[in-house]
């Protein structure tokens, strides 16, 4: 799998730009970094040399005038004042134009995913004009490499901001108002995205991953995340599926094919999928899940997932259960 081939790549980086509005934003980065840096060399410069001189007028005993030194320290100040009121207008103008050409999608009815920020994980859509096409996953965003993909942000709590590095710059979503964004990965792999904006005690823990592969990897997942959870047939994982549908899980999770179908919590429908669980706090592993399902709280204090006390046997089985939903 691509996925597999991709392990130990994973980035977050403003300065590694993979796509063309990371590209725009970082050359911006650097447009500013150059000229302060350059600004600041010659500010220092500038008062080296001042310092160095009036020391070697104060040895040869040499001292001006007021009327003498007041209008060359005048001169001084206004050219300084120019030269910065001329450089902030270059950076606003640079600004503003980045800005300008960062906002119009360049592609007709583009692949459109729908983000949903919640206290603290990302619940994705993706949208099609059939609820056939439709189909939902958390913390983890796949798109073909190449081509243009818009995102529609929105929040159900509190202000969150949407921000892949090395894909775009962020997007705040707003309680109540419906903001949109785009962005192309134009490399292949793994991208770390993080909630940008401080939304509470586990603010730090809210991350998500995009997965940018070929069109052909792409559709396949799709077709994949299309289809419904299959029917479990090992009889462990029978168990372990009487178990989720009648305990708790079921009341906060949906799993498509079943009876689950709340939305208070992230869709579990393919969840063995995933590389990691918890908004990437934990791998997505047999050990990792089991602990998060036992003790949520002591993994992510403050999280609304409420510990669940299983007997072995049924938690076994609650693992076997849900592993097998890829």
């Amino acid at each position: 799998m691509l996925l597999d081939g991709l392990r130990g790549t994973l980035n977050q980086s403003a300065l590694e730009a993979s796509g063309p509005q990371a590209a725009k934003v970082e050359r911006l980065w650097w447009f500013a970094f150059i000229t302060a840096t350059i600004v600041y060399l010659l500010t220092m410069g500038a008062l080296w040399w001042a310092a160095r001189r009036a020391r070697r007028r104060e040895l040869r005993g040499e001292l001006l005038s007021e009327a003498d030194a007041e209008p060359r320290m005048t001169r001084t100040v206004t050219w300084a004042t120019a030269a910065t009121i001329v450089i902030l207008l270059v950076f606003l103008g640079t600004d503003l134009l980045v800005g300008r050409t960062l906002s119009p999608i360049p592609k007709q009815q583009p692949l459109t995913i729908e983000i949903t920020g919640h206290q603290w994980w990302w619940e994705v859509e993706y949208a099609d004009t059939s609820a056939h096409g439709r189909f939902a996953t958390a913390n983890e965003v796949h798109v073909p490499v190449g081509e243009p993909v818009l995102f529609v942000l929105e929040s159900q709590d509190v202000i969150h901001s949407f921000w892949v590095p090395n894909l775009a710059g962020k997007k705040d979503l707003i309680p109540g108002y419906t903001q949109s964004m785009w962005f192309q990965a134009d490399t292949a792999g793994l991208y770390r995205g993080q909630c940008a904006e401080f939304c509470g005690l586990q603010h730090a823990k809210m991350a998500l991953q995009v997965v940018a592969e070929p069109r052909a990897k792409y559709e396949e997942w799709a077709t994949k995340q299309q289809k419904p959870a299959e029917n479990a047939s090992d009889p462990t994982a029978s168990r372990g599926r009487e178990v989720f549908l009648t305990g708790a899980c079921a009341m906060c999770h949906s799993i498509e094919g079943t009876a689950a179908g709340s939305h208070a919590g992230p869709d579990l429908t393919h969840l063995a999928s995933r590389r990691t669980i918890a908004a990437g706090t934990l791998p997505n592993t047999r050990g990792a899940l089991a602990g998060w399902i036992v003790d949520p709280q002591r993994i992510k204090p403050g999280s609304r997932m409420p510990p669940n006390q299983l007997k072995p046997q049924d938690l076994d089985a609650l693992l076997t259960y849900l592993q097998s939903l890829k």
